[in-house]
């Protein structure tokens, strides 16, 4: 029987989502601080959010930022468990920003191979997270594809990108990722959770977890 997985629940803002996503066995909550995106959430309200957080309950703060000093700014006024760099960051910067950042990047069949080398390579990365899309877009990806080249890989896998009930039993029994993150996948609308989607999709992690 493989790990369990963990459950992201990312581009929470407002306290009713965060705290449906927590009663229903979330373990990580992100908070997405990229501007003119459509779950933006500003640092300050984001940090009276997880400050109501139970112990145990993960932060994760999305950033896409250009500099040390961005990033020194956003973590200081919101300061979550982990951050979550999901920009074009060079390794300097992200190592900048470690220890312990998860990586994301988009899937795609011509890059993988290198994305996997470059970061296994980066001890500041405690995690990669693997979109269908830039972020966002509910776009999934061809995860038996990926699965080959996980076998022994070094770091914890997260999969992201058009999940919900209905398909998230397939990932994890593809890949038996660390973590899956969802977002639009239990939407009302951008940025508005449905919480009878994020019920199901909790009660469906934990059945593919049993099988």
């Amino acid at each position: 029987m493989h790990q369990r997985t963990k459950i992201k629940i990312c581009g929470i803002t407002n306290h009713d989502d965060a705290q449906a996503a927590i009663n229903n066995g979330a373990d990580a909550l992100g908070f997405i601080f990229v501007k003119d995106t459509p779950r933006y959430i500003d640092p300050q309200d984001a940090a009276a959010i997880m400050f109501q957080f139970p112990p145990m309950v993960s932060a994760i703060g999305v950033v896409q930022v250009d500099d040390i000093d961005q990033f020194c700014q956003i973590e200081q006024t919101c300061p979550c468990h982990t951050f979550q760099l999901h920009g074009k960051e060079p390794i300097e910067l992200v190592q900048q920003c470690g220890p312990g950042v998860i990586k994301a990047f988009k899937y795609e069949e011509i890059t993988i191979k290198s994305q996997l080398d470059r970061w296994a390579k980066v001890a500041e990365v405690d995690a990669l997270l693997i979109d269908g899309s830039d972020g966002g877009q509910g776009q999934p990806f061809d995860w038996k594809k990926l699965a080959p080249l996980l076998d022994g890989y070094n770091k914890d896998i997260i999969i992201a990108g058009g999940l919900n009930a209905t398909n998230v039993a397939e990932v994890i029994k593809a890949i038996h990722p660390y973590a899956v993150d969802i977002s639009t996948g239990v939407e009302s609308k951008p940025g508005i959770k449905d919480h009878q989607k994020i019920e199901a999709l909790c009660a469906a992690v934990r059945a593919a977890d049993s099988n």
